[in-house]
């Protein structure tokens, strides 16, 4: 990561803009109410003045200037920030950095459905190429559970309407969110969600505490060999269209990494093998997994 700024921590990216220049156009999340996600709980949403962002971008080495490849545009929601601020934003980097090829950005359901598609054909024009964006769960039940705001329905169609704009689409959803109660119900959904869209990029994230104590109190949660049998679950009922998967995140019991729909029996098998193997260590397998990210 380049790293010219002075921060309001904590940053977050997702792990493909590891080596991204990471502008935070704003700060925190403009949905911060989601139950389960401790990532922002430490900020008040704000959008940070345009003026302010372009000084800031001056501070970087002329030398340099070459060397960039790609931006993250920050924080939990950059494509909420302001239509024609964005858009200008946007033409500075591409002004300024000779080699630029791509722009990111994390974007919300609410950022998504402000957006009209012409207007997120504007931001692809200017490099904005990827959004990442939570889907959690393609289960109702589960997303409001969660508090995410929205139903599944409504967050497909603000995909697909990223999609017709011609932007790829980075989803996420998160193993364990359902506890037991709904554990098969959330991983069919949410892989019949995936079907539906067949984004450029589907990854799997494993339910974790930070800043979420209030959250587990509210399901309960699934054992390691549970999470291992919902993940083959969703391999199971996954068929997207050239789809990329992964599953690298820390907080993962399983890694799985592969391209829908060439690698499909290769992936079942890898997940199928994974549970068998656990199941011949009991201990861990019914144990609820500890992992747990430091508080900032």
């Amino acid at each position: 990561m380049f790293n010219y700024f002075d921060y309001v921590p904590p940053v977050f990216r997702p792990p493909s803009e590891a080596n991204s220049l990471i502008i935070q156009a704003t700060i925190g999340c403009s949905q911060n109410q989601c139950s389960f996600c401790g990532m922002y709980k430490t900020k008040r949403f704000r959008a940070r003045p345009l003026d302010e962002i372009l000084a800031e971008l001056e501070r970087i080495p002329q030398k340099e200037l070459g060397l960039i490849r790609r931006v993250f545009i920050g924080d939990g929601d950059g494509l909420v920030y302001p239509q024609e601020s964005l858009k200008t934003l946007l033409d500075a980097l591409e002004t300024m950095l000779p080699n630029l090829n791509r722009v990111g950005a994390y974007a919300s359901p609410r950022s998504l459905r402000l957006k009209s598609t012409s207007e997120l054909e504007e931001l692809r024009a200017r490099k904005l190429r990827i959004i990442y964006f939570g889907l959690e769960s393609g289960d109702d039940p589960t997303l409001e559970v969660a508090n995410k705001g929205y139903t599944a329905e409504s967050m497909l169609e603000c995909c697909h309407k990223a999609q017709n704009a011609g932007m790829k689409i980075s989803v996420t959803a998160i193993l364990g969110l359902a506890g037991r109660a709904r554990t098969l119900e959330h991983a069919r959904a949410t892989a019949a969600w995936i079907n539906a869209l067949s984004p450029a990029y589907f990854s799997l994230l494993t339910l974790f505490r930070r800043h979420n104590e209030k959250f587990f109190t509210l399901i309960d949660p699934l054992s390691n060999g549970e999470i291992l049998a919902e993940a083959c679950t969703v391999v199971e009922h996954l068929n997207p269209h050239k789809t990329i998967l992964r599953s690298n995140h820390v907080s993962n019991i399983l890694n799985l990494a592969g391209t829908y729909p060439k690698d499909r029996s290769r992936l079942l098998e890898d997940c199928h093998g994974a549970l068998e193997q656990a199941r011949r260590h009991p201990e861990w397998f019914n144990s609820v997994p500890g992992y747990q990210e430091a508080y900032y």
